[in-house]
């Protein structure tokens, strides 16, 4: 009788649902699994820390909206995985983290990174799986994957103690598991409902998130805005489904980006949110018009009407319900009335994000030595200027000038942290970004602070070839901290907030790959030019402003104040 072991049962499963890559760092615990993935179309992917590897599969998982698989061994290797699968959570990222544990025959052993992993993982993920028998393997692999990519997309977590993978079972006992599962529910009343209160509005504004990027509605947005002649906003993952070229486009939906999202939030009448969450981004929804209407639709029912009353609340699939109402407009001949009704609001608008860009023009163009953030920004932009290129974005300030500057061209590629605001995600991110499209040029910004964190991931690209161009602003220090007690307490507590020079670059230059030391403006062009033509992992240190307050850091000091 042919038997298989549930280690290779693991390894089959995810061949046959054609994972590319798994993200991983090895370990005693996984090993089952890793005798039969090696030599298979399965390749594995490793880091030199478990929390590169889960932001990769979070990366990767954006990137492609299938999702990103992780791999990581017990107790230490599991914990080191959190906050990568946290960010996963909080940016709806489908992601399956894969982890060993302990045998069950030796579980209260004091075996060997011992200790119970699913209660502490079990907040941070949209389901959590024990599988406690090796025939059971197919189900388990089967139910992760459907559960990360149905309704709002998650992080999923799947545990095999070392003994089930270890076990045999015979092989004509097993079942075939694999389902795909694709829902794209829409609430057709509502649509009509959404139309009728467009039509009654004056001063609409349309924010459109990540949902429409998972739900794959870029072409149906896109649709829907010139249909009705509103103006849009993009945000997080949404950014870039409409081009930030296109005329009804306004860019960025954060109010602390050049333009004119402030002024379109104080003044409209009907805030329509595609895919999103109302929090922070939006203080809370305190920055819209009190007056305004709301209508919010998203796939997640009990994520409609958070921080703000909704007037309008459709449980839908954004792509779902954009179709249908693209339908009705077209039926009615609706399109050429809305444009006109809309046209003073959207003249409007641009006055105020002419505006708002001239007062943000003196810093974009900066001569200032040390360099101005927003000037390192601009050229970054500047020079980043194909359709195809892909922009990384980490650490506190750093992130913060990117996402004020960068224009978007095409979705899924930009990337930052997200709501979660975890440091560290720019190098994984990015040699993701990298190994997923080898022809397209990367670029990460990133902060002196958070570059630290997956250092090592420098020589993770090396070693495995992927050329990306990493460009440090580095400010000394912790800067949006520094700036933020700065504001609260008048002082910056010198520990914790001051790093000092470091030179990066001859890091890099020290694994192998290529450094530039910049410290005026002038020099960061001919910089990111060399490096891109050098074919190789480059590391641009920028000496960056120390003094320059971004929003972001005047906003973190009033979180600072919460409890006061």
């Amino acid at each position: 009788m042919e038997t298989v072991t549930g280690g290779q049962l693991v390894a089959e499963s995810l061949i046959k649902r054609d994972v590319k890559y798994i993200f991983t760092l090895s370990g005693g615990h996984i090993t089952p699994i890793y005798q039969y993935i090696e030599n298979s179309a399965v390749k594995l992917f490793d880091t030199r820390h478990e929390q590169a590897a889960v932001f990769m599969a979070e990366a990767w998982g954006k990137l492609t909206r299938n999702p990103g698989v992780a791999m990581v061994t017990a107790g230490p290797g599991f914990t080191n995985s959190l906050t990568g699968i946290a960010s996963a959570f909080f940016s709806n990222t489908p992601l399956v983290l894969i982890a060993g544990c302990v045998g069950l025959d030796h579980k209260e052993k004091l075996d060997l990174q011992d200790m119970r992993q699913e209660p502490v993982i079990a907040p941070m993920v949209k389901k959590t799986l024990v599988c406690h028998k090796a025939g059971r393997v197919p189900e388990f692999i089967d139910i992760a994957f459907r559960t990360a990519c149905s309704g709002r997309p998650g992080p999923v977590y799947l545990e095999f103690p070392v003994d089930v993978l270890n076990a045999s079972v015979s092989q004509s006992s097993l079942s075939e598991m694999e389902t795909h599962v694709t829902s794209h529910p829409v609430d057709l009343e509502k649509a009509e409902q959404i139309l009728d209160r467009i039509q009654k509005a004056e001063k609409p504004v349309v924010i459109a998130g990540t949902g429409v990027w998972q739900s794959k509605a870029e072409k149906d947005l896109i649709e829907f805005i010139e249909h009705t002649g509103m103006p849009v906003f993009t945000s997080l993952s949404g950014r870039g489904t409409i081009p930030d070229s296109h005329p009804l486009c306004f860019e960025g939906a954060l109010a602390i980006r050049p333009g004119g999202g402030f002024s379109a939030y104080m003044q409209t009448d009907l805030v329509i949110v595609l895919g999103t969450r109302i929090g922070l981004y939006y203080m809370f929804g305190n920055i819209f018009n009190r007056e305004a209407g709301m209508i919010q639709v998203d796939i997640q029912p009990e994520e409609i009407g958070r921080n703000r009353s909704v007037d309008l609340p459709v449980v839908s699939d954004v792509g779902a319900l954009l179709r249908q109402c693209n339908t009705i407009i077209r039926e009615k001949g609706m399109g050429q009335r809305l444009k006109t009704r809309f046209a003073p609001w959207i003249s409007t608008l641009e006055i105020a994000d002419q505006q708002g860009k001239t007062m943000a023009t003196n810093d974009w163009q900066s001569d200032n030595v040390p360099i101005h953030p927003m000037r390192l920004a601009k050229e970054i932009n500047a020079f980043m200027d194909r359709d195809d290129d892909i922009v990384v974005a980490d650490g506190g300030d750093t992130a913060t000038w990117m996402g004020m500057t960068r224009t978007i061209r095409r979705p899924g590629h930009y990337l930052d942290y997200g709501i979660y605001g975890s440091l560290a995600v720019g190098l994984p991110y990015a040699n993701a970004a990298k190994l997923l499209y080898p022809e397209k040029r990367v670029c990460l910004i990133t902060g002196d602070g958070s570059v630290g964190f997956n250092f090592m991931e420098f020589e993770t690209a090396l070693r495995k070839k992927l050329p990306i161009v990493v460009v440090i602003c580095n400010d000394l220090g912790w800067g949006m901290i520094r700036h933020s007690q700065e504001i609260r307490m008048g002082h910056a507590v010198r520990e914790g907030t001051h790093i000092g020079r470091v030179d990066y670059h001859k890091m890099v230059e020290a694994l192998g790959g290529k450094g530039f030391f910049v410290e005026k403006p002038e020099e960061i062009r001919p910089a990111l030019e060399e490096a891109f033509s050098s074919g190789i992992t480059t590391c641009i240190n920028v000496m960056a402003d120390p003094t320059t307050i971004s929003p972001a850091s005047m906003a973190l000091a009033n979180v600072g104040a919460y409890m006061a």
